[in-house]
């Protein structure tokens, strides 16, 4: 079987009670994204899995047939997956599109999860600090960090109770080894709700756009026994290298090389000793607060072994 019939097979697996659809059908809505406009396995099937979603809402009885299971936040490990929660609506964020009703956080007694409720789902509005059980939810995830959409299939009924959200955050420390690829000055797909990292100018959902530019570090910290993956937005990366925004682009223009930027970075903090905390996305700590540490003796060493690994 090839691998886009298996991702054909799967796929059917998931929409077979909600769509008339068959294995065919969409092992060649697959083939057209791969073959023709050169779209990656991955982000083919994302697409394919995207339409089938927007086409299984306008069958909501069908879709509600199919069950969901019960699930508490820290059992969100995969996209694509189907669960009921009973959450606390732990903050509401400003939607960045007209098409999103509301967007924020959801949390229970094992963390917390971001939630995007569809404009064209014509759902109740959740208010901040109420609980609901909420019954067919759809998983995401994007770069290591799951969420969660509630669509025209979901029900929501509000308790009469509350809800102790639990701590997801963590902490590491470590000497900073390594700065992955993906880091440094980068751009960032401009249109609504999409923060997707731009690869040779294309955003893998919209194709060819003029991206906006923004700083991230991908790291590894080094205790010695363990590493721990971290991520640093804007505001943390300008706070651990000490290089703006606008100093990157400044740097990037002058030297006609967004490699310039990374450089500089790994120039000013690999090697030096950090303590890290915040929540958990995938294999990724985001660093929501950093800590310089004297560290200890063997920093250097630690560097040295990590480089000949």
């Amino acid at each position: 079987m090839t691998d886009l019939r298996q991702h054909a097979v799967e796929i059917h697996e998931q929409f077979s009670d909600a769509l008339d659809v068959s294995v065919d059908e969409i092992e060649d809505r697959l083939e057209t994204l791969v073959s023709e406009y050169r779209v990656p396995v991955e982000e083919a099937r994302r697409s394919v899995v995207s339409t089938y979603l927007d086409e299984a809402d306008m069958e909501r009885e069908d879709i509600a047939s199919g069950g969901s299971e019960a699930a508490e936040v820290a059992d969100i490990d995969a996209p694509e997956e189907w669960l009921d929660l009973t959450a606390k609506v732990v903050e509401l964020w400003e939607p960045r599109a007209d098409s999103i009703a509301q967007v924020g956080l959801l949390g229970d007694e094992t963390g917390t999860v971001k939630f995007t409720k569809w404009a064209k789902s014509d759902l109740p509005e959740l208010e901040e600090g109420a609980v609901y059980r909420l019954s067919n939810l759809v998983t995401d995830e994007y770069e290591g960090r799951f969420s969660v959409k509630l669509n025209s299939t979901t029900t929501i009924e509000e308790l009469d109770e509350d809800i102790e959200v639990g701590d997801d955050s963590t902490e590491v420390e470590g000497a900073l080894v390594d700065i992955q690829s993906g880091s440094g000055l980068i751009k960032r797909c401009p249109e609504e709700d999409c923060t997707r990292v731009l690869q040779n100018g294309r955003c893998s959902e919209h194709g060819e756009v003029e991206g906006e530019f923004d700083l991230r570090i991908k790291g590894v910290l080094d205790d010695g026994e363990t590493i721990h993956e971290v991520i640093f937005n804007q505001e943390s990366t300008e706070e651990l290298t000490g290089i703006t925004l606008d100093e990157a682009q400044e740097m990037a223009m002058d030297a006609l090389d967004t490699e310039v930027v990374v450089e500089e970075m790994r120039e000013t903090v690999l090697g030096r000793y950090y303590r890290v905390a915040g929540p958990t996305l995938g294999r990724y700590v985001l660093a929501n607060d950093i800590e310089l540490l004297d560290g200890p003796a063997d920093a250097e060493s630690v560097l040295i072994k990590a480089r000949s690994l």
